[in-house]
């Protein structure tokens, strides 16, 4: 039989892919119908031939004639193939890749009859190859080395890292940053006012909203309703919409933005500052706080530490090996832009996408 490698099954494969015409897509199997076929391609014997191929082999080792000429290939053999392919290819699928494999292995055949596997074009395509399979085998085996984690690895960055893990449960009321304009103004829009003008009408509506948010302050640390109080800034902001819920769930530090992540530090029953952000001003009132226990959370835990590991392994790599690229040819490197926000903005923040319906700033229910 005639052996191919890994590199000439993926470029043959490929090549297949893109000569082929379009076939329809495999009919979906139910759970039951893919457990069925499953069950019955495991009873194959591992040497049994599941694919042969009349009119490919290696004539000139075997000097089989053209018409006797056939490659087999076994199930293991297979199952090696779509383990480097694609681990875990559905059975309702296998059948249609081994037809594709098939024709792929005949016109590489065909290709090496004409003498298309020398000269600098095939040398080159297969430098390329190797690199990227040697890549992606690379990043493979680092990622099944970051994901040997022991439960004591789990224990030691749990210990070390338990700031990442406490959690809050808190009010929260969110004062928009400045107030819409009056029903007058909006009749008059189409006059438009002077630079000064529009300056001072922004700074009022701004002071106006940051005096608001100072007297909800003071009364929320006296005990007054947060829903209640949330309604009021709605109301003084002149937002039409229906003032968002004030209770939070469960929070992490990595799900408030910078500016709000000083609430947890506060204690229970606490109410914070007025916290000025891009998007407008927030009041919380601590609820509860606690640490996720180890066990609760163990896969997440995993997760964490691996791509720690994984990320920690490419920048080692990437590091010590840094391209320097000629800006001559080039050219020079496209400037970047600034980094996006985090998650999404409160209502009646600048560059906030209006809902379809009235919503609530982040992180409330």
């Amino acid at each position: 039989m005639t052996r191919y490698g890994f590199v000439c099954l993926l470029l043959a494969a490929m090549a297949w892919g893109q000569a082929a015409p379009p076939k329809s897509t495999p009919p979906a199997q139910s759970p039951a119908e893919g457990a069925a076929q499953e069950a019955e391609a495991s009873k194959v014997p591992p040497d049994a031939p599941v694919i042969t191929i009349k009119g490919v082999c290696d004539q000139s080792a075997t000097k089989t004639p053209a018409l006797e000429c056939r490659t087999v290939i076994t199930r293991a053999q297979f199952e090696q193939v779509v383990e480097a392919v694609q681990p875990n290819m559905p059975a309702r699928v296998r059948r249609q890749f081994a037809t594709r494999y098939a024709n792929a292995l005949a016109m590489s055949k065909k290709a090496e009859e004409m003498g298309l596997d020398k000269g600098p074009s095939y040398e080159e395509h297969m430098k390329l190859a190797r690199i990227q399979v040697l890549a992606t085998e690379f990043n493979k085996a680092m990622q099944e080395k970051a994901s040997e984690i022991s439960d004591k690895d789990i224990e030691d960055y749990y210990n070390g890292n338990k700031d990442k893990f406490e959690q809050i449960e808190a009010n929260r009321i969110y004062i928009p940053k400045a107030q819409q304009p009056p029903a007058e103004e909006e009749k008059d829009k189409d006059k438009k006012p002077s630079e000064e003008e529009q300056k001072k009408r922004t700074e009022a509506a701004e002071k106006a909203m940051k005096d608001e948010a100072d007297k909800l302050r003071a009364r929320a640390a006296a005990g007054e309703d947060f829903s209640k109080l949330q309604a009021e800034a709605y109301q003084v902001a002149g937002l039409k919409s229906a003032a968002p819920n004030t209770s939070m769930g469960k929070m992490r530090r990595n799900m408030l933005p910078p500016a709000q992540q000083s609430v947890m530090e506060m204690k229970p029953g606490e109410v914070s500052p007025v916290i000025s952000d891009r998007s407008g001003y927030f009041i919380y009132k601590l609820i509860s706080k606690d640490t996720v226990p180890v066990d609760q959370a163990r896969e997440e835990f995993k997760g964490t530490v691996r791509s720690e590991r994984l990320q920690e392994e490419m920048k080692s790599v990437q590091e010590a090996a840094t391209p320097e690229l000629d800006e001559a040819y080039f050219g020079p490197e496209a400037p970047r832009g600034p980094a996006p926000p985090r998650g999404p903005l409160p209502p009646g923040a600048p560059g906030a996408t209006p809902p379809a319906k009235p919503s609530s700033p982040p992180g409330t229910k």
